[in-house]
């Protein structure tokens, strides 16, 4: 229910108003809503809003402005200090009033009102209770706040295009599920032909592939792109220099053309796309929705070629298409010969085996990188390392999960196999110790095939502790007798040596008996362990073990006294180090003592 005043709160407000006071200070002093007072007064018939200052005069004083005429220029400091008659309450002028004329001749010189302020301390002394803010507020009333006009700036045919996203129309699925959409728009600022499309997300990946179909549909690529500081194309906003996202540069330099962000917060510098937005909003999709996204791309095609392209524009006032057609198609730069490649990029560090992982799949580096972080860039086909100064260090071809990509060139080369490099390098090497060698080692080859590959490699380690000659004679003879196993060649190489080695043992020394010694005291020690049969009782376990039918033929047993010979002394026991001593078999009594 609407609340009524009563007759008395309704005159009341007609006798305040009367008396000249304002809707704000009536609403105070009778604890009411302004806007009540301000709907009575209405209804009265009465104006709500009054001159500030308003004199309030009070009775009789209508008879004293008879005869009262105000100064014909109130800008002259002479009249300045002209006021009603006594009983007439003035309004409030300023204290810098008698210095107008001076003040606006200082503020169309250029000078800002601070400047002004000082000069005007300086040059009129009088000025000294002059504030700061009484200068401000008189200029101001006097037109010195009055805005700067912006200037319109119209780009050349083909260079430039402005980009912006809006608010799509919603994806309603037949499920009932609903998605927010966002539609983007590019402005070719020259012609003002436009091209929207309808995205879910705002990422990088959306926003590159959303130009590249703008720049096929226009059939070229203008020079320079002007975006806002979004995400998905700035990583750090900067009127100067800001930086751009990586991928969105590549881009850029395979299509050719330059993004130039804006200042932030200053939509006016692409004012051109920014109602181009809210054209496709208010005339494309307001008020509708679609099933799927592809629909609602459908429906903006058909409606930019419908509808937008045939319009006649309300600046060029053009028709768009046909404008475009005219004047601009032909100044913008070639479409490249393929699409732009899209990419995911990520950091990655280099393992201890000198590969770095990408999508489960690994790839080599050079090793000056081992255990550094590095870029790399993927996509379907191939995959890019890039150090932190974004140069290209590698490249390989992309592979599926769990296969290793090495490249030959960024292994060390201690840590290459000779079985890695080849038979024919291992020939090669082989070639070097000699002929003889050099053939033994195809003949192997070529007998045992891939499995002679390892009996090469087997060869070429025998140099570490052969020399060449020594293989050299060694393989001749095995190659002979077609030999081709690594275990005789061995062999056949250490009798070499042996055949070639003198037996320094056999040589005549001062302290050493001659063999025919030897052989005289192993005859004697036979022939008397012969003649004393009962010697094996009882000392059986010190028997020499050598039996009488396995006696060497030809050795005389018997010396000349027919005592039995061992070493050329009395006693069987005796050694040739000590002659008078006896050993356990022998009695310690000689035979020829016994009774």
């Amino acid at each position: 229910m609407a609340n009524v005043l009563k007759m008395t709160t309704a005159a009341t407000i007609q006798s305040l108003r009367s008396a000249g006071l304002s809707c704000r200070e009536i609403a105070r002093r009778l604890g009411i809503d302004r806007e009540t007072v301000s709907r009575r007064l209405r209804l009265a018939g009465e104006p709500v809003s009054k001159p500030a200052n308003a004199p309030i005069f009070p009775a009789g004083a209508e008879a004293a402005l008879a005869g009262f005429e105000p100064p014909t220029d109130p800008n002259d400091p002479s009249a300045a200090g002209v006021a009603p008659p006594i009983g007439l309450p003035a309004g409030r002028t300023s204290d810098a009033s008698p210095w107008l004329a001076w003040l606006l001749e200082q503020l169309e010189r250029g000078l800002s009102i601070k400047r002004i302020h000082q000069d005007l301390l300086v040059e009129h002394p009088t000025a000294a209770a002059v504030s700061y803010d009484s200068v401000r507020r008189l200029l101001k009333k006097h037109g010195a706040a009055r805005p700067v006009p912006f200037r319109r700036i119209e780009s050349p045919p083909g260079f430039e295009a402005q980009v912006d996203f809006g608010t799509g129309s919603p994806v309603i699925a037949p499920d009932g599920r609903r998605r927010k959409t966002h539609v983007i728009r590019v402005v070719l600022s020259h012609s003002r032909r436009g091209y929207s499309e309808a995205v879910f997300t705002q990422s990088t990946d959306d926003f590159i592939q959303c130009l590249e179909n703008a720049f096929e549909h226009f059939g070229g690529v203008p020079r320079t792109l002007v975006i806002d500081n979004l995400k998905a194309g700035v990583l750090k906003a900067d009127w100067f220099d800001p930086e751009l996202n990586p991928k969105l540069e590549e881009f850029c330099r395979h299509h050719g053309t330059t993004v130039l962000p804006t200042k932030p917060r200053t939509p006016r510098h692409k004012g051109k796309v920014e109602r181009g937005v809210a054209y496709v909003q208010d005339n494309a999709l307001k008020g509708r929705s679609f099933t799927s996204l592809a629909a609602q791309n459908e429906h903006l095609q058909a409606w930019e070629r419908d509808t937008a392209d045939r319009r006649i524009h309300g600046t060029t006032r053009q028709q768009v298409l046909a404008h475009f057609n005219e004047t601009e198609r032909g100044t913008l730069l070639p479409l490249p010969a393929a699409r732009f490649e899209n990419f995911h990029e990520a950091r990655r560090k280099v393992s201890r085996d000198g590969h770095v992982e990408v999508a489960k799949a690994f790839y080599s580096v050079p090793p000056e990188y081992l255990g550094r972080e590095v870029w790399v860039r993927w996509n379907g086909r191939s995959v890019r390392v890039f150090n932190d100064r974004m140069q290209q260090i590698t490249m390989h071809a992309k592979h599926d999960h769990g296969r290793y990509s090495t490249d030959p060139r960024h292994l060390d080369p201690t840590k290459i196999n000779g079985l890695e490099r080849g038979i024919a390098y291992l020939l090669d090497k082989v070639r070097s110790i000699g002929p003889q060698t050099h053939a033994w080692a195809e003949a192997v080859v070529d007998a045992r095939g891939i499995e002679g590959h390892r009996v090469v490699q087997g060869l070429l380690s025998l140099t570490k502790k052969h020399t060449c000659a020594e293989l050299e004679r060694a393989c001749e003879t095995a190659l002979a007798n077609q030999c081709y196993r690594l275990s005789p060649l061995r062999q056949l190489i250490v009798h070499e040596a042996d055949r070639q080695q003198p037996l320094e043992f056999l040589a005549e020394h001062p302290i050493i008996r001659p063999l025919e010694d030897y052989a005289a005291v192993v005859a004697r020690a036979i022939h008397r362990r012969q003649s004393r049969p009962s010697m094996g009782e009882g000392f059986g376990s010190h028997d020499t073990g050598i039996h009488k039918d396995h006696r060497p033929a030809g050795v005389n047993l018997q010396g000349d006294g027919g005592e039995c010979l061992w070493s050329g002394y009395r006693s069987s026991g005796c050694s040739s180090a000590e002659p008078d001593s006896c050993s356990p078999d022998t009695p310690s009594v000689a035979p020829d003592s016994s009774p």
